[in-house]
């Protein structure tokens, strides 16, 4: 007996009007949203927000002339980000304006709300989808130096400002003794540390302590070095390429995982060899995404960003390492507790967590 699949189209039941309106409404804001996107990163790199800002009402022959772009082309892109809400528009006048909260979000490069970089990952993402919808398909992983380059650059924007305002003012803080200890001098490892950003922070802030830099990506690594540079601290940062079982032991008093964990094949392993490459008293620092440990309490807007991310690039990286896990960026507090319970810790706790991040 041949079996055949059965392709008849099922029988389908007439939506509901008062449903179908508002999922067709949200599906075309996301649609138009991609769209923007696009124009934002054009205006960061074209300078057209830094243009705006601090200018007051601008007409669009105004902005040409402080920006050097053609007039007929702003017009459009003034028109699109006044529709987004990104610009302001004055129909009196027939201008536009950057407001201060507009520049804090789309001009202002040292914000922690700065976020026309984010789109590069959403570039890297429409890049890589042939390699994503082949994995997905297939069961593969992605590595995550398979990627488009634009993931990597946008990823370091994405965390590196919340970084900025809040490890050493907030999250090193509520760490029990660790502040004191690179005040007076510690040794300290940032593992995964991509570009470098939150090695590069705590190395500026405390300069008697001594801090390593490693991750698995060469490129990341090389970016990170010219960071350190940039900064002044090549005194006493160094980046090396390793990955989270490899990197030298060397007692060290604090080891860093900022949004990394949750992409590693091995978690444990990782935790085991973090615990075993600790000082006496050393403590380990766990940055990860923000998450409930319930599905259905992260059904919103940071959940949305972050599973999106998790689908081709988290759970992407972990099965590319044919590991024990696959954690996700939306693990939550009690999985990575797991993890660390499992490594022969004796205490996990969480020191406070942000819209963005669990610490």
């Amino acid at each position: 007996m041949t079996l055949a699949m059965d392709t008849r189209p099922a029988a389908t039941v007439a939506p509901d009007p008062a449903k179908l309106g508002p999922l067709i409404e949200r599906a075309i804001n996301d649609v138009a949203a991609g769209y923007s996107g696009v124009l934002v990163s054009m205006g960061y790199h074209l300078g057209l927000y830094r243009a705006m800002t601090g200018a007051g009402p601008l007409s669009p022959r105004e902005l040409a002339r402080r920006s050097g772009c053609a007039e007929r082309y702003l017009r459009e892109w003034l028109n699109a980000q006044a529709a987004s809400g990104y610009i302001t528009y004055h129909a009196a006048s027939g201008t536009y304006e950057l407001t201060p909260e507009q520049a804090f979000v789309f001009a202002d490069e040292d914000s922690p709300a700065f976020l026309p970089l984010a789109w590069q990952v959403v570039a890297s993402m429409w890049a890589d989808e042939k390699t994503s919808t082949e994995a997905i398909r297939t069961g593969k992983g992605v590595s995550w130096g398979e990627h488009d380059h634009r993931l990597y650059c946008g990823v370091a924007a994405f965390y590196r400002n919340g970084y900025r305002a809040s490890l050493v003012s907030e999250w090193l803080p509520a760490l029990d003794g660790v502040v004191d200890k690179l005040t007076d001098g510690a040794h300290v490892a940032d593992i995964g540390c991509g570009h470098g950003h939150s090695t590069v922070l705590m190395a500026k802030a405390f300069p008697k302590s001594r801090f390593w830099g490693y991750d698995a990506h060469a490129g990341s690594i090389e970016a990170a070095r010219r960071h350190a540079r940039e900064a002044g601290v090549n005194d006493r940062v160094t980046f090396e390429v390793a990955d989270a079982t490899s990197y030298p032991a060397r007692d060290y008093d604090l080891i860093c995982f900022f949004d990394c964990l949750h992409d590693m094949g091995k978690p444990v392993a990782a935790a085991e060899y973090a615990r075993k490459s600790l000082a006496d008293g050393g403590t380990v620092l766990l940055v990860e995404p923000f998450a409930n440990d319930k599905v259905e309490d992260n059904l919103n807007v940071v959940g949305r960003l972050y599973y999106s991310a998790s689908t081709t690039m988290c759970c992407a990286h972990a099965i590319s390492e044919n590991g024990t896990h696959v954690l996700g960026a939306q693990a939550g507090e009690q999985q990575l507790a797991q993890v660390f319970q499992k490594a022969g810790f004796s205490r996990f706790r969480k020191a406070m967590a942000t819209p963005f991040n669990l610490v």
